[in-house]
């Protein structure tokens, strides 16, 4: 028992033993489970110093960015633009008020970025492990801004489909959100120099060309498709020569022989009686089957008919300006009626884009005209919106309803092909394609020629088709084609 009872003795002492040395464990691990706790204290408080700082240079410099790229800030003024951000927006997540210092602003003139380097100092909850009481947590952030001007052409369906039935205002619902698409555009602008042009093509069986009507040949009926040419009749009465006349003088010669019922236009025709698809302006020199010379004015077919649905829209086209009471006074009076000549419609547009027909627009006293094409100064952008296929052609048309609206589809592709190749962007939107009164294969023909028209989508614009069925939808299309078109000026 005596060995029994030492036994029992040491026992007993270890175990006193024991409970010193869980007392030491308890000790240091509470401390270490303490230290880590306040570590991770401070990791989670710098972290969230450093998403709050980097959020708030983010949004300065962007911000900046965008007031320099639209024209409501010079580049000088681009540090008080960044400080005014950050002393207005400097208390995000856990800053405080006056704790972001802007260290370094950069204005790269050349690569067109904008750079800001920025700090705070973080108080610390807990500084441990040596760590003064304060942090220093820095960021960075680069956006790029842009000097490029901008012109934009919208090509805007007024035919009768898009008139008010019952509930349904289409037209109602295309003139508030083309309003709010020009005053979006062209808001904040300098007047004396804009950075944003648009202009409006309005169309319905034709395009109302108005004071540019000048340069549109009215034919008769039985008469030549073509202008009169060098050595015909008309002009040897007038100007006794066999040579062709100063422009000026033959579209007064022609204008006063042959004047125009209306201002209205429909393509303009070729040699041979065929759509002449190019965006060559009205001055362009060309010659007939037999190389006599002609100017080459766009057409006003003859079987293009003065009421009913086969009439010239009131409506005007208004070639590029950064006027917005123009634009929006015509829109407003805009009046749905007659058929749909969508690819007469995309090639005013494409002429309200090109210098080619620079000339013409400033004669007719309504501006300057689009720029040449230079895609590092000017971002060149054409919006096309319809509620159905197009289905009305003049040009080599053989007299069927179907062949009509087959040449004007591909008509209608191939301009837009020709757009694309001279650099113009191009956004589509199909306003209640899925209306009941069109057929399937209507539809599918209109929804068809409307994404081959559109640009390839891009990274920086990710959609070109807009495919909407609301007025709500329409002007939500209009904003996102609009803010794309900002990105296009930025990365193009």
């Amino acid at each position: 028992m005596r060995n029994y009872g030492g036994l029992v003795q040491a026992v007993g002492g270890f175990a006193r033993d024991r409970g010193g040395n869980f007392a030491v464990l308890f000790g240091l691990s509470a401390s270490v489970l303490a230290l880590a706790a306040g570590f991770s204290v401070n990791i989670s408080q710098l972290y969230n110093a450093k998403s709050s700082l980097q959020g708030v240079i983010d949004a300065a410099v962007t911000s900046t960015a965008r007031d320099l790229t639209t024209g409501v800030i010079k580049e000088a003024d681009a540090n008080n633009s960044v400080k005014a951000f950050l002393d207005a927006n400097d208390t995000a997540g856990i800053l405080q008020a006056g704790q972001v210092v802007l260290d370094r602003l950069i204005v790269d003139k050349t690569a067109k970025t904008v750079q800001v380097d920025a700090h705070v100092d973080v108080a610390l909850f807990f500084p441990i492990f040596g760590m003064s009481d304060a942090r220093r947590v820095a960021a960075s952030t680069t956006a790029l801004y842009s000097d490029k001007t901008i012109e934009v052409a919208m090509m805007l369906d007024i035919t009768g489909s898009m008139a008010k039935r019952g509930n349904v205002d289409k037209i109602g619902d295309l003139k508030a959100a083309a309003k709010n698409a020009v005053q979006t555009m062209l808001r904040n602008q300098d007047p004396k120099n804009p950075r944003v042009r648009v202009a409006i093509v309005p169309y319905a069986s034709g395009v109302n060309a108005g004071k540019l009507a000048e340069n549109v040949y009215a034919e008769k009926q039985g008469s030549s498709e073509l202008p009169p040419v060098a050595g015909g009749s008309l002009l040897v009465a007038k100007t006794g020569k066999n040579l062709l006349p100063s422009f000026s003088d033959y579209i007064s010669i022609v204008g006063a022989a042959m004047p125009h019922p209306d201002n209205c236009a429909t393509e303009r025709k070729d040699k041979n009686g065929d759509a002449d698809l190019s965006a060559d302006g009205p001055d362009t020199v060309r010659a007939d089957g037999n190389g006599k010379k002609y100017y080459a004015l766009v057409n006003r077919d003859d079987h293009l008919g003065g009421g009913g649905m086969n009439r010239c829209p009131d409506a005007k086209v208004i070639p590029l300006t950064a006027e917005s009471s123009a634009l929006l006074d015509s829109i407003d009076d805009f009046r749905a009626d007659g058929y749909t000549a969508g690819a007469i419609a995309i090639q005013w547009t494409y002429y309200m884009l090109s210098p080619q027909w620079r000339t013409a627009i400033n004669n007719a006293g309504l501006g300057k005209g689009a720029s040449d094409a230079d895609p590092k100064k000017i971002a060149k952008v054409a919006i096309l919106i319809t509620d159905g296929q197009f289905n009305t052609a003049f040009a080599g048309v053989g007299g069927s309803y179907n062949s009509q609206g087959n040449l004007a589809r591909g008509n209608a592709e191939t301009l837009c092909g020709n757009m694309k190749n001279d650099g113009i962007e191009i956004f589509t939107i199909g306003f209640d394609l899925n209306d009941k009164d069109m057929s399937a294969t209507e539809r599918d023909q209109a929804k068809a020629v409307l994404k081959g028209c559109s640009s390839k989508d891009t990274s920086t614009a990710k959609r070109h088709f807009f495919d909407v069925s609301t007025g709500v939808e329409l002007d939500a299309a209009f904003q996102e084609i609009i803010r794309n078109t900002e990105k296009v000026a930025l990365t193009q």
